[in-house]
């Protein structure tokens, strides 16, 4: 695992907005990520795109060291990422061609471990929204890698049962956080949806939400972490 980047006073990272439920609007959340459009920081060409990487901020002491991908990426085809959790395993299919800086992101970072011995440290089970949030190895909902991505989205997205998507407070940037959807979710189309879950996976899905959350972030940002802890024992692209 890379080495924690640490500096001065302050919070950020991505983190997911109760917008479904409350009406608020993703600067609401606790963080400094955020939404955009699909072509922030993206110069497509063929089936490679550009991905214009951006320096998470330097007050936060909760982002970890990582260098950031290839600036040149693949925008066609899909990769395969496998979640092992001590409650079982899922599989993440990335796509490389609606969301190519995201994907690419996902596959670096599992590429360097970042998400091993993780845990996901926020569920939400309220009134449209129905979610369990990863990707911040601190725990501590303020945690990502050093550098950001851009928040790719065309203002039509949707987040039905079984989405991937990056987590953002309103910036126009992405971290590392992701949230899987296990039932369908009323969220503005602000967030890359940036995949998918296999049906196994929304096994283990179900099993978090039927545990239910500890409400220790309700009201606002909303949820809590899950009564049953949910751990990322490693994640791997898949062979």
């Amino acid at each position: 695992m890379t080495s924690r980047l640490r500096a001065a006073a302050g919070l950020s990272g991505a983190l997911l907005a109760l917008t479904a439920c409350g009406g608020s609007s993703a600067e609401d959340a606790q963080s400094d990520a955020g939404t955009g459009s699909e072509d922030v920081g993206t110069a497509a060409s063929g089936e490679t795109t550009t991905c214009a990487w951006g320096q998470g901020p330097s007050a936060n002491p909760y982002l970890i060291e990582v260098e950031p991908p290839d600036d040149v990426v693949p925008a066609s085809g899909t990769t395969d990422l496998l979640m092992s959790t001590n409650l079982g395993d899922l599989t993440l299919t990335v796509d490389h061609e609606r969301t190519p800086c995201a994907a690419a992101s996902l596959v670096h970072l599992t590429e360097q471990d970042f998400f091993d011995d993780s845990p996901c440290h926020r569920a939400v089970d309220s009134e449209g929204l129905h979610v369990l949030q990863c990707g911040d190895p601190t725990g501590t909902g303020a945690g990502g890698p050093t550098y950001t991505s851009p928040t790719e989205v065309t203002g039509e997205e949707t987040y039905p049962r079984g989405t991937v998507a990056m987590a953002n407070s309103g910036q126009g940037v992405d971290g590392s956080q992701f949230f899987l959807v296990w039932g369908d979710s009323r969220l503005p189309p602000a967030y890359t949806v940036v995949g998918t879950v296999d049906e196994a996976g929304l096994t283990v899905l179900d099993a978090v939400a039927a545990d239910g959350h500890d409400g220790s972030l309700d009201p606002s940002p909303g949820g809590g972490a899950p009564n049953v802890p949910v751990t990322i024992e490693s994640m791997a692209v898949a062979d």
